[in-house]
């Protein structure tokens, strides 16, 4: 019987295809800063409905929150993981950094992406904003839905 073996770094890379991540640090909770993005941009961001992404580690479990909004205007799809639940992080290799912000679509040539850079430093508690690059990231199949 042949075994079927399931290539998380194929599926990250597909799942990468066309996206931008950018790391946000902001000490606010969860629902704060996602109601700050949504009043600030006039997105609706909502909480995945069993979207967490739940990681074992030390005889616990975390769970790390995510969040969804489409622009259907743009065809862009933007989610927003929690980094950080109880000292544990997903990303271990960004702790300094509390929220990360996919973007997924046609986003073009850059100018969508540094205005919303732009536009998030504008947002009271927000502290640093940065793009991050795929290859920076060690564990990114960890943020594929």
């Amino acid at each position: 019987m042949a075994k079927l073996i399931v290539d998380n770094q194929q599926i990250a890379e597909e799942f990468f295809e066309n996206a931008r991540l950018l790391g946000i640090q902001c000490p606010v909770e969860a629902h704060r800063f996602v109601w700050l993005a949504n009043r600030h941009f006039g997105y609706r961001f909502l909480y995945q409905n069993g979207g967490e992404i739940r990681i074992r580690a030390q005889k616990r479990e975390y769970a790390f929150s995510v969040y969804h909004c489409h622009e259907t205007h743009m065809e862009i799809d933007h989610y927003l993981y929690l980094n950080n639940d109880d000292g544990k992080h997903l990303l271990p290799e960004l702790k300094h950094i509390d929220f990360l912000w996919l973007l997924k679509g046609e986003l073009g040539d850059g100018s969508f992406i540094a205005t919303l850079m732009k536009e998030l430093r504008h947002i009271e508690p927000v502290l640093l904003v940065v793009e991050l690059t795929q290859e920076k990231i060690r564990h990114k199949e960890l943020l594929v839905l």
